[in-house]
């Protein structure tokens, strides 16, 4: 079982509240989380990783609770934060942190390799931690978070500072590690990678978690958000003109051979729509939304929220 469980957990710092009531569970696969910062992201990977207990509610890895030493054997975790001992070579860090998971040195010697292959450091690894880049020193951390093997991985903003080279195979490596059984966790603001990659997105917004599934799902949710449509008609000036004096239209633009229209329920115009061209007073030759991507469906949640 490779799970990740929060229910109904709310965290408190003092008077502040972290996280509100969050409750999801995830299973094998990739899955993103994102919002603003202050949203509550690291709160979730520290409660994740059981570095810090809920004030209410449970959370679990693999049904055990998060803080537990069995819990942390089945774990992973990658942090935001850089805390390595500089004089030691990367080879030597990762060993060091393979062992005390209570391997012997024979055992940890194979795995740091095994490790430092698959994060493609096993040329650089001899150098000291304090001579490597932003990017290297992300995969040292992610192949100390690998080396074990564990079940569930948490992955705090693991691709920053890495070239979009290094980025796109470390995207690769998530997505075969969710292929193989792993639940991957991702705390990320790429959106734009979380929509290549993610199986499952959670959006947190001021600690509150405002939407849980694919993005395709996540959008389906949003019928009836504000939208930009472009549509290619003909004849288009007639077409503009009736648009206006619909009561889900904001506002119509010509733009050369195509009207761009600023939609305030979008289910609904896009029924009317057909409705109307079924009627064939004009010929509707394309319809594409223009803000359907993961910035756009974000930032409509957290200002909805």
């Amino acid at each position: 079982m490779a799970e990740i469980c929060f229910d109904q957990v709310t965290r408190f710092y003092g008077p502040v509240i972290g996280i509100n009531q969050v409750s999801f569970t995830l299973g094998p696969g990739v899955a993103a989380l994102f919002g603003a910062n202050g949203a509550g992201k690291s709160t979730v990977m520290r409660l994740a990783s059981g570095q810090i207990r809920p004030s209410l509610g449970q959370v679990s890895i693999n049904g055990l609770p998060a803080w537990s030493t069995l819990a942390k054997r089945h774990l992973g975790y990658c942090p935001d934060v850089d805390r390595f001992y500089e004089e030691m070579s990367g080879w030597e860090f990762v060993q060091f942190m393979v062992q005390l998971h209570g391997y012997s040195s024979r055992e940890a010697r194979r795995r740091t390799e095994e490790a430092l292959e698959l994060v493609g450091m096993s040329a650089r690894a001899q150098r000291p931690l304090a001579t490597y880049s932003q990017g290297m020193r992300q995969r040292i951390k992610l192949a100390q978070a690998l080396a074990h093997q564990p079940e569930v991985l948490l992955l705090d903003e693991p691709l920053a500072g890495v070239d979009p080279g290094g980025r796109r195979q470390l995207l690769e490596l998530f997505a075969h590690l969710g292929d193989q059984g792993c639940t991957v966790l991702i705390s990320t603001h790429m959106l734009e990678e979380v929509e290549q990659l993610a199986q499952v997105v959670l959006v947190l917004v001021q600690g509150r978690l405002v939407a849980q599934g694919t993005l395709d799902e996540i959008r389906s949710w949003l019928a009836d958000r504000p939208l930009i449509v472009a549509l290619e008609a003909e004849p288009l000036r007639p077409l503009a003109g009736e648009l206006i004096g619909w009561e889900e239209v904001r506002s119509v633009q010509i733009d050369g051979s195509c009207l761009v229209v600023q939609v305030r329920q979008a289910g609904m115009f896009f029924r009317r729509l057909n409705a109307a061209a079924a009627q064939g007073r004009w010929q509707l030759r394309r319809m594409e939304p223009l803000d359907t991507g993961a910035e756009a469906v974000f930032r409509y949640l957290h200002q909805r929220s």
